[in-house]
């Protein structure tokens, strides 16, 4: 595959990791561009959130230099609110590569307030917060969609026609339609469709759950990248494998028990560094049980992990585990 450039920023790897909140934080990150992720993205921030200095949604935007490029994804649906934080919070960050505008969130708190995939109910709106944040931004500009927001609403053409003609560097389509939230199938022939019509680049997203699922994507749409989500839950060597097969190389990665252990614990480690033991520990229950899932035996392990609060007591299940089921 040819090397995806946004703007001037080209990619080792056109394979993207998604944007997913209480996910893609700066330890997992980090995580997933070791495994070869070209381009990973934040948590979704919100405009607002950073326009009033709310030290949380700032915290979102810690960047490990390692991970470069990164790019931060902002919600919001007041163009003059989305570009003044572009030019005061984000212009001024050098460790900041691109900024990507989330019109695709399908989450009843953020529509209700008119944005993420709400926005693709107004193009008009859209167009005019991709414009303004074009004027003053000196990063590349992305965008992230869905296919419609409903089965009887399907837009993404001509909305992505609209973003791209008012200064957009690339768009990102999930195939599935606001209504369909995670379920069903992804549709691949919509994001063929986007990329057929624009001539800036598109990644698609949607179902990648192995390699080959990747490669049916840009069998069927012609995309120019791809974007893994919820396939990486657990599984950050899908991406590693996804650009080995994008690559030819057929040798494929597939962790032993213990490797899987022992990326909990160094995620467990990198987490308790990054945020202190107790935060840690709490968001640890969700990832160890991701690692888990499918392993022998490992639902009382869930269980029991679900509980603690120490890293010592994380480890020392996980060691018992290991000797048991290894």
């Amino acid at each position: 595959m040819k090397k995806l450039k946004i703007g001037k920023i080209e990619l080792k790897y056109n394979v993207v990791l998604a944007p997913m909140a209480g996910v893609t934080d700066i330890t997992y990150r980090t995580i997933c561009k070791e495994m070869g992720a070209g381009l990973v993205h934040t948590e979704m921030i919100s405009a607002k959130g950073l326009y009033y200095q709310d030290k949380k949604t700032e915290d979102l935007m810690k960047i490990n230099e390692n991970n470069r490029p990164v790019s931060v994804q902002i919600f919001g649906s007041d163009p003059d609110i989305m570009s003044y934080v572009v030019e005061k919070y984000i212009n001024t960050r050098p460790d900041i590569d691109i900024i990507d505008v989330n019109m695709g969130c399908p989450a009843p708190k953020i529509v209700k307030n008119k944005d993420g995939c709400y926005l693709m109910k107004e193009p008009e709106l859209a167009g005019k917060i991709i414009n303004k944040i074009k004027n003053v931004s000196n990063k590349p500009l992305t965008a992230k969609i869905r296919s419609g927001w409903s089965s009887d609403s399907i837009n993404a053409v001509e909305f992505a026609k609209i973003l791209e003609y008012n200064g957009l560097d690339m768009i990102t389509v999930h195939g599935r339609t606001r209504d369909q939230f995670y379920a069903g199938k992804a549709d691949y022939k919509i994001i063929g469709q986007v990329k057929k019509n624009l001539n800036i680049p598109v990644t698609g997203n949607g179902d990648i759950y192995c390699p080959q699922d990747a490669v049916k994507m840009i069998e069927e749409t012609n995309c120019d990248a791809v974007m893994i989500g919820r396939g990486i839950l657990g599984n950050p060597w899908l991406i590693m494998n996804t650009v080995k097969v994008l690559n030819k190389d057929t040798e494929l990665f597939t962790p032993s028990p213990e490797e899987r252990i022992n990326m909990i614990k160094r995620h467990a480690l990198m987490l308790i560094e990054e945020s202190g033991e107790k935060k840690a520990i709490l968001e640890m229950r969700k990832f160890a049980a991701w690692y888990l899932k499918g392993m022998k035996n490992s639902s009382e392990v869930r269980k029991s992990i679900n509980v603690i609060t120490r890293g010592e007591e994380l480890f020392k299940i996980l060691d018992d585990y290991i000797k048991i089921n290894g």
